[in-house]
């Protein structure tokens, strides 16, 4: 991960559970775990040049695996 996330994520949202996440094959095959779900929330997050910035995280998670491979997918204007 190329930032790191500073704040408790908030706002959390589910975008695709289970059979709907398109890359669970890989997932299971990377980390293990059954039923795979791809999530999105709001976080503070500090960027390589030490600034930190409002930001919309996805990222996916499993029961027993936990949080795994986040992104930041935009920047949210506080």
């Amino acid at each position: 991960m190329w930032f790191t996330i500073v704040s408790e994520i908030r706002d959390i949202e589910p975008i695709a559970l289970g059979s709907s996440v398109r890359v669970r094959l890989r997932l299971r095959k990377l980390y293990g775990g059954v039923r795979w779900l791809k999530l999105k929330g709001i976080a503070e997050v500090r960027l390589p040049n030490g600034t930190h910035r409002l930001a919309e995280v996805h990222w996916y998670q499993s029961h027993g695996i936990g949080r795994k491979e986040f992104k930041i997918k935009r920047f949210v204007k506080a």
